[in-house]
């Protein structure tokens, strides 16, 4: 059975952009996905540790068989490829990959939450699947249009 999903992506070391453009194209490589849309990449400021370099942020709309757990745990497992260290929250890093809408599914486990908790509070997220899914609803909240309407303050600057 075939799902949709919406992938956040973000990185501000090591060369970002290139980050995203590997990334976008190892999530087309994994088993029984494929991507089906890629918004441009946004450069932001980072959030809660300000003293680190602006971050580049994309979305990926997918299609995949996989459930939502096996779809983390192959993201996780590409973050690790691209050199991704966890040090501390809201560190810099190489790569981040969220999960940030999965069908219509409204899902809370260890590790995993779907809608991305944050995600309707964010213009970097927001903007980048405008783009992609301009009626794009995130289940609970409302339609990412609505959303983003209370990030308007959050400065974005499109890349291409």
């Amino acid at each position: 059975m075939s799902h949709s999903a919406f992938i956040g992506l973000g990185s501000n070391m090591a060369d970002p952009a290139a980050q995203l453009v590997s990334a976008m194209n190892a999530i087309d490589r994994l088993p029984q996905t494929r991507v089906l849309a890629r918004s441009g990449l946004y450069r932001s400021a980072p959030i809660g540790f300000l003293e680190q370099a602006d971050f580049i942020n994309a979305v990926v709309r997918i299609e995949t068989s996989l459930s939502p757990h096996e779809l983390l745990q192959a993201l996780l497992a590409l973050e690790q490829l691209q050199g991704r260290t966890r040090e501390f929250q809201n560190a810099p890093r190489t790569l981040d990959l969220d999960v940030l809408l999965y069908d219509d599914l409204q899902h809370h486990e260890h590790g995993l939450t779907v809608p991305h908790p944050q995600m309707h509070k964010r213009a970097f997220v927001l903007q980048p699947l405008l783009e992609i899914a301009p009626d794009c609803v995130i289940p609970g909240v409302g339609t990412v249009r609505q959303a983003m309407q209370h990030c308007a303050d959050q400065q974005l600057q499109r890349l291409h």
